[in-house]
């Protein structure tokens, strides 16, 4: 079984497929026709160039498609005073006092220095199904856990595309 996947997160991968071999493809073989031109192979450092580019977008295709053909589809839906995919989420730290708003996102999309938590993370999971004033323990291992209250759910959010990196 491969990533979890919204709707939303598959269609942005068939995007980017179709525009890698309906754009990129054609520029990149463009370049390395033109690169080819310019004579010797041997020493012929444009040619090594454009080929390397061309073989990393053949190669980013072929993960996006496998990336796909193993994905499982998830529901973003859920309650609305329940914690679930794209909500943001104020948890409050009971032993070090403090309080963190985080954005619960897919696990592609999981990105901790921006505030978006996957959903397969510790904190993510513990989040997940929860509701405003759960005290919830989230076990990060047998021996380490800690405990958070959660203060405040935010409306399901749209996903932006420019929030969104290369898979």
């Amino acid at each position: 079984m491969g990533e979890k996947l919204t709707k939303g997160d598959v269609k942005r991968i068939e995007d980017e497929i179709s525009h890698r071999k309906l754009v990129v493809r054609k520029e990149l073989i463009e370049a390395v026709k033109e690169a080819r031109a310019h004579g010797d192979l041997s020493e012929n450092f444009e040619y090594y160039a454009a080929k390397r580019e061309k073989n990393i977008n053949e190669s980013r295709i072929r993960y996006l498609e496998r990336m796909l053909r193993n994905a499982t589809v998830i529901e973003t839906e859920s309650a609305p005073d329940e914690v679930g995919l794209n909500r943001k989420v104020e948890v409050w730290y009971v032993d070090d006092d403090e309080t963190e708003t985080f954005k619960i996102v897919t696990s592609i999309r999981g990105d901790s220095l921006k505030n978006r938590i996957s959903i397969i993370s510790p904190l993510g999971k513990a989040l997940m199904k929860h509701h405003v004033g759960d005290r919830v323990t989230v076990r990060v291992n047998d021996s380490v856990s800690y405990d958070v209250v959660i203060r405040s759910i935010g409306p399901e959010e749209e996903e932006l595309a420019e929030e969104m990196s290369s898979y």
